[in-house]
């Protein structure tokens, strides 16, 4: 695994326009440079490409200061050729998922069109292509999670049972991608992921008028122990995880019956200490981990679960080395 000792130089940051002071985390010399060279590779693959090069911001405004950004490309040339998006089906999928909009939905149409970083487009170049052919995602589930009940039946981006709803959550938190089960019974089942590419650990705190519904959905699951369900409620590290993992329990407990398994399935790559460590930590914190999963990037692209071409495109753009 690459360490700190392999972050590029800032004269190569430089020519590259990848300069960006946010990739640099103070007493974390790891995490910055995994987000330096991140973001580098995703700005010589635009290059090599011959892909535009992008700005910050993502729509230039007359008048207002505008810089380059070499891991990003203009937002319009983004949309209209769709080259964030490594494979048809990526793009079809992407495409047919921001033609609605699920009621309360936060989409950032910005990020998946015309940054090159984006989680969101990772998510699609991972899973765009299963979506269109369920055989094909009910092999890649099962080589994934393979005491996955049931066969896949359909897959969905960007996708939450019911946003600021509280027979869910009564939140706004949504899955980057799901897979769901029919199982045979009339019953559903789901594998719930959250993709993590180049993000860092960010502290947060779950909205206090909603502790009510989080210790409602946590106490039920079983999954936490309740000597530990303060680490949870409180700002700190874990509030993303925790309120996307309570998010699929709940669907776990609604009254309707309709989902009778699940799991939340974190996919990071390896090399993302920050997303590495933290996975690592919270399911130290689970009283039962039956419902939590984590895979890294490069384990996915070798599995075999995704199509030849696709696991190609995706190791030769996310997973450099």
């Amino acid at each position: 695994m690459p360490d700190d000792q392999d972050a590029p130089t800032s004269d190569e940051l430089d020519a590259a326009w990848c300069w960006d002071r946010e990739d640099a985390l103070p007493r974390r010399p790891a995490m910055t440079a995994f987000r330096r060279r991140t973001r580098l590779h995703q700005a010589r693959w635009r290059e090599a490409r011959a892909i535009p090069i992008g700005t910050q911001p993502y729509l230039p405004v007359e008048g207002r200061p505008v810089r380059l950004v070499g891991s990003r490309m203009p937002l319009e040339y983004g949309r209209e050729t769709g080259a964030n998006l490594l494979t048809p089906g990526a793009l079809a999928s992407a495409r047919a998922r921001t033609a609605f909009v699920e009621r309360h939905q936060s989409f950032d149409h910005q990020r998946l069109w015309a940054d090159l970083l984006s989680s969101e487009a990772l998510s699609f170049n991972l899973f765009g292509d299963l979506a269109t052919d369920p055989a094909a995602a009910d092999r890649a589930l099962h080589a994934l999670v393979p005491d996955a009940p049931g066969r896949v039946a359909e897959v969905r981006f960007a996708h939450s049972p019911g946003r600021l709803d509280p027979a869910w959550l009564n939140s706004l938190r949504a899955f980057d991608a799901a897979f769901v089960l029919d199982r045979g019974d009339g019953t559903r089942g789901i594998v719930a992921v959250d993709v993590k590419y180049h993000e860092r650990l960010a502290r947060e705190q779950p909205k206090p008028q909603n502790l009510w519904r989080n210790l409602e959905v946590a106490g039920r699951s079983g999954a936490f122990a309740s000597e530990d369900i303060d680490a949870f409620t409180g700002r700190g590290e874990f509030a993303e995880l925790w309120l996307e993992h309570l998010l699929l329990l709940s669907m776990l407990q609604h009254e309707a019956g309709a989902w009778t398994w699940g799991r939340y399935l974190v996919v990071h790559p390896a090399a993302n200490p920050d997303i590495a460590g933290l996975v690592a930590r919270y399911r130290e914190r689970l009283a039962d981990g039956t419902t939590f999963a984590t895979l890294t990037l490069e384990d996915v692209v070798a599995s075999g679960a995704l199509p030849g071409q696709t696991a190609r495109l995706v190791q030769e753009r996310y997973v450099p080395g």
